[in-house]
């Protein structure tokens, strides 16, 4: 299942949380948040800037990939094991930066499932994730890695914020706690 918000609707935030709870309904225990990119370019910062924005409110959960401490799409291939061995049993839910059609900019997508890091960049790695939030930053095109180095900060900043604050408020609920005990 997809979801889809564009981050200029008011009602974005709410929507990715809504799509959270209900992706959410099986999870036995607190998720992981992975949150992937690099700040090398704007348009793949999505991830670390939200692990940030997470961090600076007081997040207390799982959180992996900020700007000071990235986890990038060439690490992608270890942290499945990581997170195996040291958070056993814990979905995870996977946050990056996507290209797409252009008429798609600005859509933040979340899906049930696995997301594949650095496709955009015609990178072959693994898939990493229970649940994917996608922001499409960017169009598509051969040269899909320069794009992501033209993309403006502003529209990233914006699909942060949205992601972010709906992934802060779906950590502060007590949804999977009152599941494990039930």
């Amino acid at each position: 299942m997809e979801y889809s918000f564009h981050f200029y609707n008011g009602m974005a935030e709410t929507g990715i949380l809504t799509a959270l709870n209900g992706l959410a309904q099986n999870f036995k225990s607190a998720p992981v948040v992975l949150c992937i990119g690099s700040d090398l370019a704007i348009g793949d910062s999505l991830g670390p800037i939200v692990g940030t924005m997470l961090k600076r409110k007081g997040f207390c959960g799982s959180l992996y990939g900020t700007l000071k401490n990235p986890v990038t799409a060439k690490e992608v291939k270890y942290i499945n094991d990581f997170l195996r061995k040291t958070h056993p049993n814990a979905p995870v839910i996977a946050i990056d930066a996507a290209v797409g059609d252009d008429s798609d900019i600005g859509l933040i997508k979340v899906t049930d499932g696995a997301l594949k890091p650095g496709s955009g960049a015609n990178k072959r790695l693994g898939k990493v994730g229970d649940i994917s939030i996608l922001g499409i930053v960017a169009g598509k095109t051969a040269f899909s890695y320069s794009v992501l180095n033209l993309t403006r900060l502003n529209l990233v900043y914006a699909m942060a914020e949205a992601i972010s604050d709906a992934v802060s408020s779906f950590s502060l609920g007590e949804t999977w706690q009152i599941r494990k005990n039930a």
